[in-house]
């Protein structure tokens, strides 16, 4: 055995259907297989645990002969001869990295035994962020070599969409803690530590009086020529009226329905169990949508099937929004409207908390104002303002509106 040359490994050839191997002389176990196919491929043939007959044997690739020169090739096989003196196993390295777990694994994992614990509306986030962003660029990664460098560029790549980039990190860093958790990744190794999120700024949009007069007739005309069903304008107005979230509304269930005590009772939301105050106008629409409902589960319920609840609200509230010429209002700025009515009514901030179902003050702070006024009466405060904007001018002139107040109600005679 002599010392391996470029000569001898392009006249090396396997002539029939076994490998043929040439040996090295200057590094122990190093050499070259020359395949049947033609191929040839440099490899390192030693034993586990510094050696000895009863070790396991090991045939370690280095590379491929034309890829890799013969010096490069003889360089790498010394630099794992040395790993190997120090006990180290570069084809059991090898072997565990092909075997271990991949962020497809780490998902399907969280999807069975984490994701079951999260609120409807997060599960159906996390699914979409996992399916849309994360799968596509690192499911078939393998957990243990994620580098922060990676997760950087990912995020950075999304700076377009700053709120989805952070909520991508967000679950790709539980997904990271939970590896280290389950021993997949080495401990205190989350590379997502330390990658900057964007900065999110929120944006809050209320409809003036003069937006409310065009969106209330918008919503009478639309409702009556078809445009969009009584369902549809009946659950924009109670979105108004009780400043509730989306989901809130369209899944509440007749059962969750108190009228006599002026309450919307959900056993659960983003924050828990809570009240959503029916002002007297919010009374109204509700008893209007039950002639159309009737004894069907849901307030709002699908006219595709009425046992599950009304899905897609946003397109009846474009076609209101064109027509009411309104501009870049969402849905969720019916809330924001409903809160800043309640402000200029007089309402304090813990009212304000309370009538939107806030479980942290701070929440709060951006309808800053001070009184003492009890939830109940500020809903009919934010009825009273909807009822009169909504009420063409020529109508008001006409009808005599007298106000009466007692310590929870407000009506409008």
């Amino acid at each position: 055995m002599s010392k391996l040359t470029k000569r001898e490994i392009d006249a090396l050839e396997a002539g029939g259907p076994a490998p043929v191997f040439l040996w090295d002389e200057a590094v122990p176990g190093f050499g070259v297989k020359a395949l049947p196919s033609g191929q040839k491929r440099f490899i390192l043939k030693y034993r586990t645990d510094g050696g000895g007959r009863s070790a396991k044997q090991r045939w370690y690739t280095i590379g491929t002969y034309g890829a890799l020169t013969l010096d490069q090739a003889r360089d790498l096989a010394r630099q794992a001869y040395a790993e190997i003196t120090r006990g180290g196993d570069p084809q059991g390295k090898r072997s565990l990295l092909r075997a271990a777990p991949r962020l497809n694994d780490a998902w399907a994992r969280f999807e069975k035994e984490e994701l079951p614990r999260k609120k409807p509306l997060t599960q159906r986030d996390y699914k979409a962020i996992w399916n849309d962003l994360i799968a596509p660029r690192f499911g078939t990664s393998k957990v243990e070599t994620l580098a922060r460098s990676d997760i950087d560029r990912f995020h950075k790549g999304y700076r377009d969409a700053p709120y989805r980039a952070n909520r991508a990190l967000a679950l790709l860093s539980r997904l990271m803690s939970l590896a280290e958790a389950w021993e997949w990744r080495s401990q205190g190794t989350n590379p997502c530590k330390h990658v900057a999120r964007f900065e999110e700024r929120s944006r809050t949009r209320y409809l003036t009086g003069t937006e409310l007069k065009r969106l209330g007739a918008s919503l009478s005309k639309l409702s009556t020529d078809g445009t969009i069903t009584q369902t549809a304008r009946n659950a924009i107005e109670l979105l108004l009226l009780t400043g509730a979230r989306l989901n809130e509304i369209l899944t509440a269930q007749w059962k969750w329905v108190d009228l006599k005590h002026g309450v919307l009772n959900l056993p659960d939301s983003k924050t828990g169990a809570k009240p959503v105050y029916l002002s007297d106008q919010a009374k109204v629409v509700l008893k209007r949508q039950k002639s159309i409902s009737g004894r069907k589960l849901y307030v709002f319920p699908s006219a595709s099937d009425p046992k599950k609840p009304f899905a897609n609200l946003r397109k009846p509230w474009q076609r209101v929004c064109v027509d009411a010429k309104i501009n870049e209002v969402r849905l969720h700025d019916l809330r924001h409207t409903a809160a800043s009515i309640a402000v200029s009514q007089g309402a304090s901030l813990p009212v304000i908390g309370r009538l939107l179902g806030h479980s942290q003050a701070q929440t709060t702070q951006r309808y800053a104002h001070v009184d003492s006024d009890p939830a109940l009466k500020a809903a009919n405060e934010i009825g009273t303002f909807i009822s009169t904007a909504f009420t063409p001018a020529k109508k008001r002139a006409k009808a005599k509106v007298r106000v009466k107040r007692t310590s929870d109600v407000i009506e409008i005679i």
